[in-house]
């Protein structure tokens, strides 16, 4: 099964600073796109879920 690209959007709290990031990432949905976004920004900046806030996920070319 091929894979859409989506641009996701959001912020993240780390240290007690709102950080902003933009992510592309290839995945089946929306709902998938999201899950691989959470699992990245948390493994690589150490950041639990519960402080990750995704405010767009764009369907992209």
């Amino acid at each position: 099964m091929d894979g859409k690209k989506f641009t996701v959007t959001g912020t993240y709290n780390e240290k007690k600073e709102d950080k902003k990031f933009e992510k592309q990432i290839t995945a089946v949905n929306e709902k998938y796109a999201m899950e691989k976004t959470l699992s990245a920004i948390g493994s690589k900046h150490k950041v639990k879920r519960n402080k990750i806030k995704i405010t767009e996920v764009k369907k992209t070319e």
